[in-house]
């Protein structure tokens, strides 16, 4: 029985890939941000019965020596603990350097003293920036239109310093947008369906022009496995990706359709990017993927929304859709 870390287990895609590991068998240490109310994340939320199966281990991904010891007898390490929103690293750009480029250091250099046998680093498809050819391969260049795209880049470019510099089994796994059940309304899915879930008749959003390739979280945690299962990966940089896109006012209209026809779409300019830093194209390739893996998008755009909206309408109490989120 392999033994696991995920960092950000208490997260988004973080809980989905924990409880995704253990329906694949793994012990799983889910490594948690520490605080004071002994939070748990949605990692909360899981049954009790899934939740005896996890070990459970509070720390700080910016601590050198608390990620020493949760990667202690550990085989595989999935590191998705960041900092991601956009908008908050335009005044926090500090924050972001320390979380997620000295935060993957620490994991990189406990796992070099460690021997641990594989480590994923999360990247993102922000690194790309505004596509400059479609679909997005790897080999597409990078450009940090945010400082959070920034910091991904550097960690990035650390995890392939190390596999290069001392021979380490690391692997760079891209997600493209990801959304699903438990993503926080700092992302545009969920703040679309919220809104419009309490009642709005008047939903606010950004730009509406960008396109983006959307996976569905269950279809991204099961990326990560396929991914840890293949030895052909070791030293790669590999998107998930569905290959398809849609714009946001696409996106906007078809969630106003399935919740209420009748609202209507309003631009508030407190949610537009700077000019130069917003990403106006993202559709990725996953040729590379599907070569080295046996993993295949399962679901549908229409199937995860409707799986989405579910939850939220099950869960609106835990979102505050009239407060713009960063």
């Amino acid at each position: 029985m392999k033994k696991a870390l995920v960092t950000g287990a208490d997260g988004f895609i973080g809980s989905h890939l924990v409880e995704e590991l253990l329906n694949e068998g793994y012990k799983v240490r889910a490594f948690i941000y520490y605080n004071s109310f002994n939070s748990w994340g949605w990692l909360d939320t899981l049954p009790k019965e899934k939740l005896e199966k996890i070990e459970i281990f509070s720390g700080d991904i910016r601590d050198p020596n608390g990620i020493r010891e949760a990667m202690k007898d550990i085989d595989e390490v999935y590191h998705l603990a960041a900092l991601i929103a956009i908008p908050f690293s335009y005044h926090s750009p500090d924050s972001y350097v320390d979380t997620n480029i000295k935060g993957t250091l620490n994991i990189l250099q406990a796992a070099r003293d460690l021997n641990t046998k594989r480590v994923l680093v999360t990247s993102t498809s922000e690194v790309y920036g505004t596509a400059k050819y479609v679909p997005i391969d790897e080999n597409h260049p990078y450009q940090g239109q945010s400082p959070y795209s920034a910091t991904k880049i550097g960690a990035d470019r650390i995890a392939e310093s190390f596999y290069r510099s001392f021979d380490m089994p690391i692997t760079i796994v891209r997600p493209f947008n990801t959304y699903g059940p438990r993503q926080s309304a700092r992302a545009v899915i969920p703040t679309i369906i919220t809104q419009l879930l309490s009642g709005a008749c008047e939903i606010k959003l950004g730009s509406l022009s960008p396109t983006r390739d959307f996976n569905y979280v269950k279809d991204t945690v099961r990326g990560f496995i396929e991914i840890a299962k293949s030895d052909k990966t070791i030293g790669e940089e590999i998107n998930i990706a569905t290959q398809q896109e849609i714009s946001i006012g696409e996106l906007a209209q078809e969630l106003i359709n399935q919740i209420n026809p009748n609202a209507k779409i309003i631009c508030d300019e407190e949610r537009l990017r700077p000019e130069k830093s917003e990403v106006n194209r993202l559709l990725g390739s996953n040729k590379k993927i599907k070569e080295l893996t046996n993993w295949t998008p399962r679901y549908s755009l229409k199937e995860g929304l409707a799986e989405t909206i579910e939850f939220l309408r099950n869960n609106i109490d835990r979102y505050k859709s009239d407060i713009y989120n960063i």
